[in-house]
């Protein structure tokens, strides 16, 4: 019965297109919609500018629309750094080395993380516009990707509404448009809600029959948390104005006899940065909206679209295969898994690059654990940066994508953590450099929090950092580099003080496999993990390339350039001592440096193969042996997984070049899950994507969208520097690594390679058809691909692979078109 109508609703979408009630051009590829309101936050659709967050439910009644700012959060300025750790450091490493590691965590959970344990995202509470429309007809709500545009419209007694809205990334304000089809039908009320408490102050005025304004001004009272003061207050202010009447009362303001009426919602706090708190929200919220409603509808709405279609538009997917393409969104999320609905993978990339343009613009805050949304005061694991897997995943779509500039953030916090961190890495372990744990916040804490299982972890922020060096390799932009040189540098910094020297090797010593122990071991605390080895590989290495770049482009004095070659050979002393990788008993790669993994063990982290993806330590290409290994340890953690764990492996069985197994990842994220209740979570078990295609842990985590969103475009194509690291070699680019059997046909454009290339590529019969690269500067070019090509210069094979590898000369900003022989 629930296959049958299903089925039954499919036949009467396509027949209301065909009758015109429904727009048959829409691009469901590229929008969400559906045939209901929202029930639920997770129903909702998401609109962002950055530094505004909002939820729009669509409902006809009493419409909700759930507001986020990004700098309100709990607390205040402050560090979490122990000053006792420093004192036990030798001991706890003795013990671990000694084989005493759960003596040495409760030295650790005692000695070294202290506390607060990180500072909440909270939540800004809900506009709501009371209609009083219960009985409607030919309801409909969407978001349209291309746009950045939320609409609902529906018809009640006769007459129809239309409700527009979105989060303009130009002027700051998000603003909604709601019109009525009869003159003078259009009345409702608004009011603003929240769990913190809230006062709001309503005033009106009344300017004749051209227009009529009100002003609804709220504050919503920040959070002490763990003996932080509450340092931060969320002003908010909705202005309307309409063609009818407008009333105040003390809280509420009350629109009568319009037909048209737009709302101006603004918000801010007095957050500067992570130690000033002195900002003036007010101010900034009446410039905004002031510079706002002096605009037209029109140009306002033009204004947004230009800047946000000038990211989105740079890359367009298309996969063949659309047979569930008219169903609403949920029910086309239902019935994908098994089906033959490509396009679902489209919207899925889409939906991914929407909200990393909508969560993450220059001058903002990186996207945090739910991007900028949030309707909880108390957060799943507090909205925060975690950043030993979480954060760093929310930004691997950001350079492949061609969406760059959504980067900033997260390297401005890099330059805060440099920092904080600089001042733990002194008093928590007496080194120099800088070093972040697990997790940090608005304030920039920079110690461990939570507990040794989790906190433990002194890797997050050399591990962020390395985004740095792999901007620089997409942009070639040695401006960039030379300004953030001194925070790439400092993260090895910390590195060659805090490493021992054991038996002739380095060692990292406390830290953990996230999250993670291994078999016969009495905790997660550990010597030198794979992932330690490979972070601290990464750092060291990148920061020797650096050094190299800027030797040959900044003019130095002599003093600078004797500290730079200094700096270069205790790297490269340091990066011969550092521990290899081992493959096991069961020929996995080792996760620990002795062989204690489980073959039956299905953990969500797989740390270990961070050596085969995001970084190039491990691959098909270079390290067979090794590769092999990786592909070992995937099999033996499963196609089952938490949605951002879904999202690593996508990325995983694309570097595996294996795109069927891939291909299956995706289809085990793209399960329906209805919501997070428990009664949910038990029937649908392995539900793994809200309604609102936001990612399910569950609950909801923002970074598997971005990971999945990564993971096409690795699938597609992927670029890497030559394996001996050489500045001067060619680049190469790998064309269709992981193209799936059921991506039959289809193309891809406005890909970002490293080397400063941009690629578009055409596919046809599971077959490379041709494609365009376009190069940045003059230059050779390495290109690889499973179909011989009519071009280039053949200069190796890959029998076992099945690749060809063609070299090519290239010239700045000159297309490369490459076809491909008839087989």
């Amino acid at each position: 019965m629930k296959h049958y109508w299903k089925t039954l609703s499919a036949g009467i979408v396509t027949l209301l297109m065909m009758l015109g009630v429904l727009p048959a051009s829409a691009d469901n590829n590229q929008r969400l919609w559906y045939d209901r309101p929202a029930k639920i936050w997770l129903e909702a659709l998401p609109l962002g500018n950055s530094s505004l967050g909002a939820m729009v439910f669509g409902k006809t009644d009493v419409e909700e629309i759930q507001l986020n700012e990004e700098t309100f959060w709990s607390g205040g300025p402050h560090n979490n750094n122990s000053e006792t750790s420093i004192y036990y450091l030798n001991e706890v490493r003795n013990l671990i080395l000694d084989g005493h590691e759960d003596i040495a965590e409760e030295l650790v959970n005692r000695e070294f993380i202290k506390g607060p344990h990180g500072m909440k995202y909270l939540t800004m509470g809900s506009l709501r516009l009371n209609f009083g429309h219960k009985e409607v007809k030919n309801y409909q709500r969407e978001l349209d990707l291309t746009k950045a545009v939320n609409t609902t419209s529906y018809t009640c007694n006769g007459v129809k509404y239309v409700r527009q809205a979105f989060a303009s990334l130009a002027d700051g304000v998000i603003v909604v448009k709601i019109t009525a089809s009869k003159k003078g039908a259009l009345s409702f009320v608004l009011s603003q809600d929240c769990q913190l408490p809230i006062s709001t102050v309503a005033t009106a005025a009344n300017q004749g029959k051209a227009q009529s304004k009100g002003i609804l001004d709220a504050t919503i009272e920040g959070v002490e948390l763990e003996g932080v003061k509450a340092a931060l207050k969320a002003r908010c202010r909705t202005e309307v104005r309409c063609d009818g009447k407008v009333s105040a009362t003390d809280n509420t303001l009350s629109i009568e006899q319009a037909t048209e009426a737009v709302l101006y919602i603004s918000a801010a706090t007095n957050y500067v940065n992570y130690h000033d708190v002195s900002g003036d929200a007010d101010g900034k919220n009446q410039q905004l909206i002031a510079a706002a409603a002096g605009q037209k509808y029109q140009t306002l709405l033009k204004r947004h679209i230009d800047r946000y279609q000038q990211q989105y538009d740079r890359v367009k997917l298309n996969i063949a295969g659309n047979e569930n393409a008219a169903l609403p969104t949920d029910q086309r999320l239902d019935k994908f898994y098994g089906s033959k609905d490509m396009g679902m993978v489209c919207l899925l990339f889409n939906f991914g690059r929407y909200l990393l343009i909508s969560s993450s613009q220059p001058g903002g805050q990186p996207t945090n654990l739910q991007g900028i949304w949030n309707d909880k005061v108390d957060a799943p694991w507090d909205s925060k940066y975690t950043i030993n897997i979480n954060t760093e995943m929310n930004y691997w779509p950001s350079e492949v994508c061609n969406l760059t500039e959504t980067t900033e953030p997260l390297f401005s916090m890099l330059k805060d953590l440099s920092v904080t961190g600089k001042e733990t890495a002194r008093k928590m372990y007496g080194c120099n450099g800088w070093v972040a744990h697990h997790n940090t916040d608005l304030w920039r804490i920079a110690g461990p929090v939570d507990g040794c299982a989790w906190g433990m972890f002194p890797n997050g922020g050399a591990w962020l950092a390395t985004h740095l060096w792999q901007h620089y390799l997409y942009t070639l932009d040695k401006d960039f580099l030379y300004e953030y040189y001194p925070v790439i540098k400092g993260a090895s910094d910390f590195y060659l003080d805090f490493l021992i020297e054991r038996d002739g090797e380095l060692l990292l010593v406390p830290s953990v496999s996230p999250e993670h122990g291994g078999v016969g071991k009495p905790c997660e605390l550990t010597a030198s993990c794979t992932m330690d080895n490979q972070i601290v590989h990464d750092a060291l290495l990148q920061t020797k390339l650096a050094t190299e770049v800027i030797l040959n482009y900044e003019p130095l004095d002599r003093q600078e350039f004797t500290e730079m070659q200094t700096t270069i050979r205790k790297i490269d002393a340091a990066l011969a001592k550092l521990p290899k990788m081992k493959v096991g008993q069961y020929g996995q790669l080792q996760e620990w440096r002795e062989d204690i993994d489980d073959p039956d063990d299905e953990h969500r982290h797989i740390s270990h193969l961070y050596g085969l993806y995001p970084s190039d330590q491990i691959s098909a290409f270079n390290t067979p042996e090794l590769w092999k290994a990786a592909g070992v340890t995937l099999r033996q953690r499963g196609d089952q997984a938490t949605g951002w764990s879904l999202g690593w492996k996508t990325n995983f069985w694309a570097h595996m070049l294996d795109g069927n197994h891939a291909f299956t990842i995706i289809s085990n994220m793209l399960r329906l899950l209805p919501s997070e209740s428990e009664e949910d979570t038990d029937n649908y078990p392995d539900g793994r994507t809200f309604p609102n295609m936001f990612d399910a842990h569950p609950p909801f985590q923002i970074d598997g969208n971005f990971g999945v969103t990564a993971g096409i475009a690795e699938m597609l194509m992927q670029s890497e520097m030559a394996a001996d690291h050489d500045l001067n070699a060619p680049f190469f680019i790998t064309l269709l690594p992981a193209l799936p059997d059921a991506w039959i046909s289809g193309s891809v454009s406005g890909l970002k390679a490293r080397g400063g290339y941009t690629v578009d590529i055409t596919w046809k019969d599971g077959k490379l058809s041709s494609a365009t690269i376009l190069p940045q500067k003059d230059g050779t070019l390495l290109l690889r691909s499973r179909t011989p090509l009519t071009q280039g210069t053949l200069v190796k094979e890959y029998p076992t692979l099945g690749f060809y590898e063609y070299q090519f000369d290239v010239t700045a900003g000159k297309e490369l078109r490459i076809t491909t022989f008839t087989i």
